[in-house]
């Protein structure tokens, strides 16, 4: 039932939000057609709208809530530089994110239920909270007692299919990784487009 509802999300938005490891997006979700009937119903796309639905692709993508995904939003027009990719780099910096650029949960959600369950160090210390903000230089690595587990094997298998990230140095034999540097924006999804939300908000 939660993978239909998360299928039922990326279809509505007609975009892979990466809600859904990539074995089930080919088979269990088509992306093609929109939810209902007949595929849902064609509406006159608005400027207000087009902001409003990047903005909610945001906030599934990285499964984030209305007010928390405000409050990243105001931390990020406080840095210097670009609002939008601020935010951006705010979002990837997220350890649940982290953990699953690292390859270690097939999804952001099964990344974020490892961080909860304790199964993720940073720095050698437990830390099970999913929207803690990794730091450029920090370890995350898998608890000794988590290894062997088959999900976390199994989301390594897939995330072979996944391009490396140039701001991850992860060994897989150790099960852990080291997070560099915040990425660049080229470096990050074009489908994002974070200037629209940046005009919603700036209203």
């Amino acid at each position: 039932m939660e993978r239909k509802f998360r299928c039922k999300k990326s279809r509505r938005l007609g975009q892979d939000l990466s809600l859904i490891a990539i074995r089930d997006l080919a088979t269990k979700c088509r992306l093609d057609t929109k939810p209902g009937m007949h595929g849902g119903r064609k509406g006159r796309s608005t400027e207000y709208g087009e902001q409003l639905q990047m903005k909610q692709i945001m906030r599934f993508t990285y499964g984030v809530g209305e007010k928390q995904f405000v409050n990243y939003y105001k931390k990020a027009s406080r840095q210097h530089g670009s609002t939008g990719e601020n935010l951006l780099k705010i979002l990837e910096s997220r350890l649940d994110n982290v953990v699953y650029r690292m390859g270690f949960g097939s999804t952001r959600a099964e990344s974020r239920q490892l961080v909860s369950h304790c199964a993720i160090l940073v720095n050698g210390r437990r830390l099970n909270i999913p929207s803690y903000l990794v730091k450029p230089g920090d370890v995350i690595s898998i608890r000794e007692k988590s290894k062997n587990q088959l999900r976390i094997k199994g989301a390594l298998s897939l995330a072979q299919a996944r391009p490396a990230f140039s701001w991850l140095d992860i060994n897989i034999n150790e099960l852990s990784g080291i997070f560099k540097n915040l990425p660049d924006r080229s470096e990050l999804s074009p489908n994002i487009n974070e200037k629209l939300v940046v005009e919603l908000y700036s209203k």
